[in-house]
């Protein structure tokens, strides 16, 4: 189950193409994505510090981040993801849809 708001974080695509998908999120405090699933691997990376809390549909972890920290994760895996800060954060996701798109 999602987390219970009413209030979506907002994103902005940047880059779509047959290579890579790379979205800028933007969470007032409180925000969530949606439940949701990646069809590709991807690498998270904040452009603020704050803490996301991570639904899997059984149990919240909750991940303190720093301005620039940056993780991956593969495709496939069902989440939430919520601003758990008491202020706007923001991150870029970059997913990659071909990585032997990316040589060259």
């Amino acid at each position: 189950m999602a987390f219970a708001c009413t209030i979506p974080a907002v994103p902005t695509v940047q880059v779509d193409d047959d290579t890579v998908r790379i979205t800028r999120w933007d969470f007032p405090p409180g925000a969530v994505t949606g439940w949701h699933e990646h069809g590709w691997p991807y690498f998270v990376v904040m452009i603020t510090e704050g803490t996301l809390r991570i639904h899997d549909g059984t149990n919240v972890t909750e991940v303190p981040l720093a301005h620039g920290q940056s993780y991956r994760r593969p495709a496939g895996i069902r989440h939430d993801v919520q601003n758990g800060s008491d202020h706007p954060i923001a991150f870029v996701e970059i997913e990659v849809k071909r990585p032997e798109g990316l040589a060259g």
